[in-house]
């Protein structure tokens, strides 16, 4: 019987045994799996603007087991204050989810995230039931280690401000770096400038060596047409410079290649601004000046940092770069890009700057290589716009230096553009790469083939039409006219050139220029008349800014024909040629006096308007007076000044002085019985008393000036 028992139970427990291993084979296998978070690996995230996209791994255990099972996964996601939220347990912090993904999916793309934010992202699996039924329940899900990125702002007002700001940043730095080297070399460069004979080569030379130095052609641009303005350069002697500016520009291109792209300087600039701080505590010296120069290269080189960020990154399936890989193909498209390179320069008055600019977008592959070509011959022509606002407020000899430098570019763009195409390809043939290639290696060549083509293109341009300055000088004197004399007051007309072939025929030369100068000094009598007799403040205003910029040019007429005549006197010359020359040294000394004691008069009224102080009616008639007196006796001056020397009169000279002796004198009696029985404003008092006396002293000069032509010196 026990042995039955015993039989029967080891028959059920064996009937048993079999069932459970056929039916529920799946479940024991279930158990057997271990759901951990370490299947889900090499969890990776890219942020872009407005977007990051997420890749992850199954390790290779697991896969085989969740393929078979028919296994989903769920990306969840939140930011990293929805994230804190959530975990206070405030409302609006709650996860977000995903669409459930096949198990051999391995990346997904989120789009329309919010730019300039931080996201975290977990991927899942369920361990058991549907997934999109468990994805909130954590007993039941098994979740990757977070991951998170930071997006980038999307194309829009602040990431377009954020460019205009990296734009302006390295702006500041290069006007930093131009500012500190030219108060650390200021007085070199100028002298470079000043001693620039005929010789176009060497004006050319001047111009690159400059601009390279200062790192900006609109500073030698600028300085070019100051010089041509103030008569120390003549139009032929600019034409080279300018020519020489457009080469060192590209000098910039080289060092933002370099520098900013390759080498990235900007890691190193905080380094460097140590390196030079103590530069800013050494009062000696130019050593502050060489601290700003080294502080702006730094500030350049991180605004270049900045700007590369700051432009957008682009597919070749965005709009723009459609926009502009459209347009470069057809017969236009050059034209209507130079325009383009053109607009950016003039808008950010910089041609530097918008090689950057320019640089950046090809590296980012914003814009194909033609593209960032054409735009380049743009920016040559917008950089001219600097100096043709520097010639606005000067005279008509500034104003053709910048049209000659207009005309330079222009000439040169358009000859490019006609031969354009075929140019490009030519200079493809001089780089490793394929400049035209989309992909990684041919953006990266592309930037230095367009710094290449830049040299290439203005050093080719200089070397056509440096044989064409002659022209190019006619060609501008007709399209800028002289309006007369008060146009070309400041620049000397007769003596700007080589020394003539006798003493004799230079000594005619200076004896204009001479005259001139009579006439160009006798012309304060009559702001200072302005002036005293004016109400208005911006006609006050106008009449002290012309005084003072009239002081500056009698001092430099004075030294240019001093200057001229020593040169002069090199020369053989008879006796009465030695005179002459002799006089009008005398005179031009008496001249450059006036124009100091009618700038003296100037600041004295000033300071009489500042501090509230009036002529008495009786006052203004006396200095009316003594201004009209004075200006008869400059009409005598330029009269004899335009006679032969040594065969005037002296008569309507002598009587005029001792007519303005006598209103001096009287208008002195007057004045101290009046201060004897009136009650007066002292202040006002003793700066009449001042006027009426320094006009004495003009008329002193006056007469000088006909002593020394009449040949009584």
């Amino acid at each position: 019987m026990t042995k039955g028992i015993q039989f029967l139970f080891a028959l059920q427990l064996l009937i048993s045994t079999a069932a459970f291993a056929t039916t529920d084979s799946t479940t024991t296998e279930n158990l057997a799996f271990e759901y951990t978070s370490d299947m889900i690996q090499n969890v990776h995230v890219k942020a872009g603007e407005e977007s990051a996209k997420l890749t992850w791994s199954i390790s290779h255990e697991a896969y085989e087991h969740l393929l078979e099972q028919g296994a989903e996964v769920i990306i969840t996601y939140n930011t990293k204050i929805g994230k804190k939220r959530s975990k206070a347990g405030y409302e609006g912090g709650e996860w977000m989810f995903t669409e459930p993904l096949s198990i051999d999916q391995n990346s997904y793309k989120f789009e329309n995230l919010n730019g300039h934010d931080t996201y975290y992202f977990k991927v899942g699996i369920a361990k058991e039931g549907k997934i999109e039924d468990v994805k909130e329940d954590k007993s039941k899900m098994v979740w990757s280690e977070s991951a998170k990125a930071k997006t980038e702002r999307g194309w829009g007002i602040a990431k377009l401000l954020i460019l205009i700001g990296s734009l302006g940043f390295f702006i500041y730095g290069m006007k930093v770096m131009s500012e500190g080297l030219q108060q650390a070399a200021g007085n070199k460069l100028r002298s470079m400038l000043g001693s620039i004979t005929s010789n176009r080569v060497k004006g050319v030379l001047t111009g690159f060596g400059i601009t390279s130095i200062v790192q900006s052609s609109s500073v030698t641009t600028v300085m070019t047409v100051s010089f041509v303005n103030a008569g120390l350069m003549t139009l032929r002697q600019s034409a080279g410079v300018m020519m020489g500016a457009n080469i060192g520009t590209t000098i910039t291109g080289w060092l933002i290649l370099i520098l900013g792209f390759k080498v990235s300087i900007s890691s190193y600039a905080y380094m460097i601004i140590a390196l030079a701080s103590p530069l800013l505590f050494i009062q000696k010296g130019k050593a502050r000046a060489w601290a700003s120069a080294i502080f702006g290269f730094c500030i350049l080189f991180l605004g270049l940092g900045a700007l590369k960020s700051a432009v957008p990154g682009l597919d070749a399936d965005s709009s723009i770069v459609q926009f502009f890989t459209e347009f470069k193909h057809v017969w236009y498209g050059p034209v209507m890009f130079v325009l383009l390179g053109a607009l950016v320069t003039i808008v950010i008055q910089s041609s530097s700057a918008a090689m950057a600019l320019t640089l950046a977008m090809v590296s980012s592959g914003t814009i194909p290589f033609e593209v960032a070509a054409a735009m380049i011959l743009g920016e040559n022509i917008g950089t001219t716009i600097t100096a043709e606002i520097a010639s606005m407020v000067a005279n008509v000899h500034a104003k053709r230096s910048a049209r000659i430098h207009s005309m330079f570019n222009l000439i040169g763009v358009t000859w490019m553009l006609l031969m354009f195409p075929f140019f490009l390809k030519g200079l493809s043939y001089f780089v490793e790469g394929d400049p035209y290639a989309t992909t990684e290696a041919g953006i990266a060549v592309a930037g230095t083939t367009i710094v290449l083509f830049h040299t290439v293109f203005n050093t080719l341009n200089v070397l056509l039409l440096i044989w064409f300055v002659p022209q190019l000088v006619r060609l501008a004197e007709r399209m800028v006219k002289s309006k007369g004399e008060s146009d070309e007051e400041f620049k000397l007309d007769f003596i700007d050139g080589p020394l003539g072939s006798t003493a004799e025929l230079c000594i005619l030369e200076a004896k204009k220029e001479v005259a001139k100068f009579g006439k160009t000094t006798s012309r304060m009598n009559s702001f200072v008349k302005t002036y005293v007799n004016s109400s208005e403040k911006k006609e006050k205003y106008k009449m002290l800014t012309k005084l003072e910029k009239y002081e500056e040019i009698t001092d430099r007429v004075e030294v240019e024909i001093a200057d001229y005549l020593g040169q002069t006197a090199r020369l053989e010359m008879s006796t009465e040629a030695s005179i002459q020359m002799r006089s009008m040294l005398n005179i031009t000394t008496d001249l450059e006096r006036i124009g100091d004691i009618f700038y003296q008069i100037s600041k004295v009224l000033e300071k009489k308007d500042s501090d509230k102080s009036y002529f008495t009616p009786e006052q203004r008639e006396g200095v009316n007076k003594m201004i009209v007196i004075t200006e008869e006796a400059f009409e005598i001056m330029n009269d004899n000044l335009q006679a032969e020397y040594g065969s005037i009169s002296m008569d309507k000279a002598n009587e005029k002085e001792r007519e303005i002796n006598a209103l001096r004198d009287e208008l002195r009696r007057k004045h101290l019985k009046n201060i004897e029985t009136e009650e007066f404003n002292m202040n006002s008092a003793l700066i009449y008393s001042n006027v009426f006396a320094s006009f004495e002293k003009v008329g002193d000069h006056i007469i000088n000036v006909s002593e020394a032509v009449a040949g009584e010196i």
